[in-house]
């Protein structure tokens, strides 16, 4: 055969694999990031009194948070995004917490494909309860009563809170 009709002496090459591609750089920045985090973090530890005050700074800040979210579930927004905040703040400590986390994690999951499955009778149902839990709330906290006055509606003294007053 003559080199005119496709052949030709040398071998095909095999293919390879193609190269992985370097990482970016907020991605080298991030694990630079980590290890310096580490690295203070285990210098804290070698110190108790340090460790004492940083372990109950972000038990602090994580309990904050997490209260702040359970305050937060019946209202719309993310009362529950808070709430796992606050577990994931809490966790970086204390292991308990980090239990959990992935237990609520996992019933929350669950409700919530749960109420996917229902039909919409029972989906409107939970969020008409939702809706009075709010306003029951607002109600107690006296914050309906405020609105009436600013909106010149003060003499509904209905509105005003029983525990407020």
């Amino acid at each position: 055969m003559t080199q005119d009709q496709g052949t030709t002496s040398e071998r095909p090459t095999e293919p390879t694999a193609p190269a992985a591609p370097p990482d970016p750089p907020s991605r080298r920045r991030l694990h630079g990031l980590r290890i310096r985090v580490r690295a203070f973090r285990m210098k804290v530890r070698a110190r108790p009194h340090w460790n004492f005050a940083w372990r109950f700074g972000i038990g602090f800040i994580g309990t904050v948070v997490l209260i702040l979210g359970v305050i937060a579930i019946p209202y719309p927004g993310p009362g529950w995004l808070i709430v796992f905040t606050g577990l994931g703040i809490l966790s970086t400590e204390f292991e308990w917490a980090g239990r959990v986390l992935r237990f609520a994690r996992r019933y929350y999951d669950r409700w919530v494909a749960w109420v996917k499955r229902q039909n919409k009778v029972v989906q409107l149902l939970l969020a008409l309860a939702t809706g009075l839990i709010v306003l029951a709330t607002l109600w107690l906290l006296d914050a309906l009563w405020i609105v009436a006055k600013l909106v010149g509606l003060g003499h509904w003294t209905w509105l005003h809170s029983p525990i407020m007053a």
